[in-house]
């Protein structure tokens, strides 16, 4: 995978990227709340216009773990549990799709999650965002960014209000984790037909070598877009990363938002990057943390 643009490397190439984009099996993680409503509304759309299996999860606490009220407590929430998966499922049919439910135990949720995103051999985690008050690590919810660090392939965080999209905005700082979300996000325009805008953010307190590289970086990515038979359009703005994704998303109606991960590993996945954190925060629409590679 390519790092920044460099006179001998100026394009991205399919052999570089494929397969990373591809989409076959979509896991929803859901836990029938108002919450979860976009990113199941998302999820069915999503694998009828990929043609994905959707395998729908719902993460419940081991036996005797949801208090004093024991046994008795554990059935009636199963049983609420289970319901709400038949409706996913019966939602997936009417969309054509097939859909496969699972109800999976675990002390702590992320790692239900993870588990089954590994064992599933997923290629998209979609998971819902909660509200937007209180401390951003609150608003994120702690479950769902160490998915997004812990799980073995892109996680896709939906709003409660939010639906499928009509345009795409893609990040990149011309990293190999960006190039990887440009091969993601080329695939999902691609199957959609829908167009991508391709920015790259100049931050006032980077040096003036890496702020001249915006440029030559999106012309690239934008030049690998157009191969790939998708429609899409290069910006340069000036300002923090975080704040002009969000707002050039917002101006240009864009209704996904697609960055790449570091591959950390350790503690720092638990971080993913206070960057991505802050989108996600602040977005009004779906956005997908890409992964390739560790």
């Amino acid at each position: 995978m390519s790092g920044l643009a460099t006179p001998e490397d100026t394009s991205l190439t399919t052999s570089q990227l494929s397969p990373v984009g591809r989409f076959e099996n979509v896991l929803l993680a859901t836990d029938g709340s108002l919450y979860s409503a976009g990113a199941e509304r998302v999820a069915v759309a999503f694998c009828a216009q990929t043609g994905a299996h959707l395998h729908a999860l719902t993460a419940q606490a081991n036996p005797g773990e949801t208090g004093w009220l024991g046994p008795q407590a554990d059935s009636e929430e199963e049983k609420k549990l289970s319901e709400n998966l038949k409706r996913v499922a019966a939602a997936a049919k009417a969309a054509g799709i097939e859909c496969t439910t699972h109800i999976r135990h675990g002390s702590d949720p992320y790692e239900v999650i993870v588990s089954a995103a590994e064992s599933l051999v997923v290629d998209l985690v979609v998971m819902g965002r909660r509200g937007r008050r209180g401390l951003a690590r609150i608003m994120l919810g702690d479950a769902t960014a160490k998915v997004i660090g812990y799980a073995p392939c892109g996680v896709l965080v939906v709003p409660e209000e939010a639906d499928m999209w009509s345009s795409i905005l893609i990040a990149t700082d011309g990293s190999r984790y960006s190039d990887m979300a440009a091969v993601t996000a080329a695939e999902i325009a691609k199957t959609g037909k829908v167009p991508i805008t391709v920015l790259s953010v100049r931050v006032p307190v980077h040096s003036e070598r890496r702020q001249a590289e915006a440029q030559p970086i999106v012309d690239r990515v934008v030049a690998f877009m157009r191969d790939m038979g998708v429609s899409a359009h290069g910006l340069v703005e000036e300002g923090a990363a975080d704040e002009t994704i969000v707002e050039v998303a917002k101006a240009r109606k864009a209704g996904l938002i697609v960055l790449g991960n570091f591959g950390r590993t350790g503690f720092g996945r638990m971080l993913f990057g206070s960057k991505d954190e802050r989108v996600i925060n602040q977005a009004e629409v779906p956005v997908l943390i890409a992964r390739g590679g560790g």
